[in-house]
């Protein structure tokens, strides 16, 4: 089996996808990698070679050349033979926005079931992108001309119109109606922050704040040009009271900010925390 793409420095890895801004990448070997900076001992191999067969899973299972047989091939290997669903009963367990906790138990939320679905398709040479779907992530599998949603916490089942008014409706109200804006792609980068987000925010809400920090930290080295991401980490090390680190983090992301309001109230903050290391 082969070694982590990783090896011993997880976070090195997610700053090379993020610093040589490489458009096309795997977004099940990077979420792992992300998982991987909390167990430096653990042995990736098992995992690694789990989202192999469940790529030649979907490979063997196809029948046919038309989009819905490549999704019924996804269906048939993902959900099907290795039994992942979705965790509707403890959907806020943060085991379901780790991959490897996700892997283990065959259950997750909808966008770490659909990074497996990216990364079936990535490492298939079949094209899926994620959708900028509001509150339920969705992804889409594009055959040519064919462009088909998938619900990876629905089974991975197909959808059509219909059905994706259907979900909307629920989420934000009878009064919601599609639009294009729901259909609009998202690069595996964006899938990605979305997961970690997941996980920065179910652990600053048990007050997790190493653990978020950790999260924050490689979500930047994944996507180094979201500034934001450096104000969070900037505020997290105020709130661990690490007025110096906080202080650095808030400097550089003063450089990078351009909204004057914005600036202003962080100079603000600077100079107070300034005055407490003098």
């Amino acid at each position: 089996m082969a070694d982590a793409p990783w090896g011993d420095d997880p976070l090195a890895y997610l700053a090379e996808i993020g610093n040589r801004q490489i458009s096309r990448f795997d977004p099940g070997l990077a979420a792992l990698a992300f998982a991987a900076r909390e167990r430096p001992g653990l042995a990736f191999d098992s995992y690694l070679a789990h989202l192999d067969q469940l790529a030649f899973g979907a490979k063997r299972l196809l029948v046919g050349d038309d989009a819905e047989a490549h999704a019924e091939a996804l269906r048939a290997s993902i959900h099907k033979e290795f039994g992942y669903e979705g965790d509707s009963a403890t959907y806020d367990d943060l085991q379901n926005a780790d991959l490897v906790r996700v892997i283990d138990r065959r259950r997750g939320l909808p966008v770490a079931l659909g990074i497996l679905h990216l990364s079936v398709c990535y490492r298939l040479g079949w094209e899926m992108q994620g959708l900028a779907f509001p509150g339920h992530f969705l992804v889409s599998l594009n055959l040519g001309s064919d462009r088909l949603p998938i619900d990876p916490f629905g089974g991975g089942r197909s959808l059509s119109a219909a059905d994706m008014r259907a979900i909307l409706k629920r989420i934000q109200g009878e009064q919601a109606e599609l639009t294009a804006a729901c259909y609009q792609p998202v690069d595996d980068r964006d899938v990605l922050l979305r997961l970690q987000n997941n996980i920065k925010l179910r652990r600053l809400r048990i007050g997790d704040l190493p653990g978020a920090l950790m999260t924050v930290e490689g979500m930047l080295a994944l996507a180094p040009g979201v500034k934001e991401l450096r104000h969070e980490i900037g505020m997290i090390h105020l709130r661990l009271e690490n007025i110096s680190e906080a202080t650095r983090q808030l400097e550089i992301y003063l450089e990078q900010e351009t909204n004057h309001g914005i600036r202003l109230k962080v100079a603000t903050l600077l100079q107070e925390l300034k005055l407490k290391l003098n």
